[in-house]
């Protein structure tokens, strides 16, 4: 309707009021809006979807898989050392015969041309990488699943064509990167990495030091430019019009910049991504956005907006209250975070994870666990094969950053060793994820129960490589017939779990959930469907030794039958209470079946 478009037009005019203000002029924001509204493919009546608001575009069924494109692999015998067939293909395969009925969605991690950071180093945008295959793939991908995509929307490679054009300063690109004088105040600013903030780049209009967030390989844009906007919205619609249906915004936290401050989470930022989310629903309504925001847990929260940033956030403190839950044998600190968390609002929710390509971020644990519990934390995954990456804080101190591990080996033991329950802490680990209001996401490597990966460490040098396997396909295969391998057993676990969390109306992202107080050795909490028909108890023994939790205590309505859907067996009211071994998980329901 054409009040619609009106509607959409007079909010891309106030959003980039906000962002240049102080940049553009009035006659230029209204040619910005026109120019937007052709790259996204909204310029009548016609072409404008009008979004519903707060609605919830997923359910209980949905769940992203995590990959690269070439996380697994058919090697050729030949002397060239490629691959027989292209990684796409290979994967839709493998997925089609693995996990076609565990998954709805299938997150490729960058597959366009890169230079480094194993994808997030972008050459061309507008590409598949060719070693991977094609845009063709992707689409036979996104025909069958939710394909998600990232957009690395900070910065691109220094080898790209644009940054090429920045240093001859002549052609598009030449005027897209963020400069800085050595002589700016930047000790403020926040990030990732220890190294030198500004990269020297000679141009034939003298030198210009270019603003590196992450490494000297990873140039960030300048937003303060509008044709750096409107190259991104060319960006996102070729990637709407290939099957994207929930973008990824990698590292946007750190968008926006300003000498003399933190340069993250800034005003311009956000309103940059209600900007991105206003073009996006206006042409693809169903599409979802999700901010990755690897950053402590209040500032996280706020790419939620009034419901009009983010649909869905990285749940980034998950991972390491979880892990450290389970290798303390404590949930103090987990229960406390769950009780703080606010519900997200209908047409919100939260990314939950535990495990990714990237390490166990430790920032979102800051404030939660306190710099003895971190270290001793990251003194014990480092007993497990796993290595810690460090950032510099704003007093020029070293911090742990991230650490870098497999899941299935951060859970081969306690702070007091190793032990026999590697298998049963794992499958209990995502037995406490897959419950939690939110969309679950799953590593590949975690659903396969590939352990660290050490040659791959020595042959990159990069602490993150030892939870990026390339799996040859003959071989994996070969592991998953035998029914006594661990990476057997995984999948078969993971697969039980995840399938009867599909088929639970208590387990929708957005139902009730209430964190319940059983003791430190008990994780527990309760979840109820929209319509309030289904009830779910979860309850996880955190700890190697046997606990027991007393009927009375989760006040079971005697009158419901319940039962524990992952053993399938009734709950016997006459028993004062239940007996959980080491690491086991009961879901007990008042509606039997999954």
């Amino acid at each position: 309707m054409a009040e619609h478009f009106l509607q959409f037009t007079a909010k891309l005019k106030h959003h980039l009021e906000v962002i240049y203000q102080d940049i553009l002029s009035p006659a230029e924001i209204a040619l910005l809006v026109t120019k937007l509204q052709m790259s996204i493919g909204v310029t009548s009546k016609e072409d404008c979807h009008y979004p519903t608001p707060h609605k919830n575009r997923w359910n209980e069924s949905d769940l992203i898989m995590i990959t690269y494109g070439d996380s697994i692999v058919e090697n050729t015998k030949g002397i060239d050392f490629g691959f027989s067939q292209k990684p796409l293909k290979t994967l839709l395969r493998f997925i089609n015969e693995y996990f076609a009925s565990i998954i709805s969605h299938v997150h490729i991690l960058p597959y366009f041309p890169y230079s480094s950071d194993d994808g997030f180093s972008i050459i061309d945008y507008s590409i598949v990488n060719e070693s991977l295959g094609d845009w063709e793939d992707i689409e036979a991908i996104s025909t069958q699943y939710g394909l998600m995509t990232d957009v690395v929307i900070n910065h691109c490679s220094a080898r790209s064509q644009w940054f090429e054009n920045f240093g001859k300063q002549e052609g598009i690109g030449s005027d897209y990167f963020f400069t800085a004088s050595p002589t700016d105040d930047v000790s403020m600013v926040v990030r990732p990495r220890t190294s030198e903030l500004l990269k020297e780049v000679d141009t034939p209009k003298g030198t210009k030091h270019v603003w590196c967030t992450f490494s000297h390989d990873q140039v960030d844009f300048d937003f303060r430019n509008p044709n750096v906007l409107i190259a991104f919205v060319d960006i996102i619609r070729l990637y709407l019009d290939k099957g994207t249906t929930v973008f990824r915004l990698d590292a946007i936290a750190f968008l926006w910049k300003v000498s003399g401050s933190p340069s993250i989470n800034l005003l311009e930022t956000h309103e940059v991504v209600r900007l991105l989310r206003t073009l996006i629903e206006h042409t693809a309504p169903e599409t979802i956005i999700i901010t990755e925001t690897n950053i402590p847990n209040r500032e996280n929260l706020t790419y939620f907006g009034n419901a009009n940033e983010a649909h869905a956030i990285y749940n980034f403190s998950l991972p390491p209250l979880l892990i450290n839950t389970l290798v303390t044998g404590d949930c103090s600190y987990l229960k406390s975070w769950m009780m703080s968390m606010p519900p997200a609002q209908n047409g919100t929710t939260y990314f939950n994870f535990i495990a990714s390509h990237d390490g166990v971020g430790l920032r979102p644990a800051e404030g939660l666990l306190n710099d003895k519990e971190i270290t001793d934390f990251a003194n014990c995954m480092q007993r497990f094969g796993g290595k810690v990456s460090w950032r510099k804080t704003e007093n020029g101190q070293q911090k742990p950053y991230e650490m870098n591990i497999a899941l299935i080996d951060a859970l081969k033991g306690t702070t007091k060793g190793l032990d026999q329950y590697q298998l049963p802490r794992f499958l209990c680990a995502h037995a406490m994820m897959l419950g939690l209001e939110g969309i679950p996401g799953i590593y590949i490597h975690s659903l396969l129960g590939t352990p660290n990966d050490e040659d791959k460490i020595r042959n990159t040098g990069q602490n993150r490589s030892i939870n990026r396997h390339r799996w040859d396909l003959e071989e994996l295969m070969t592991k998953l017939d035998d029914q006594q391998s661990t990476h057997a057993k995984v999948l078969f676990g993971l697969s039980m779990l995840i399938r009867i969390r599909r088929s639970q109306p208590a387990f929708h992202p957005n139902a009730t959930q209430f964190t319940l107080q059983l003791g430190t050795g008990i994780f527990g909490y309760w979840r109820q469907s929209i319509d309030r028909q289904q009830s779910i108890f979860c309850l996880s023994n955190i700890t190697d030794e046997t606990q027991e939790v007393r009927l009375s205590d989760i006040n079971l309505i005697e009158n419901n039958l319940w039962h524990d859907l992952i053993a399938k067996q009734p709950i016997n009211h006459a028993i004062e209470q239940l007996c959980f071994a080491p690491y086991q998980t009961m879901w007990i329901s008042n509606k039997a079946g999954g």
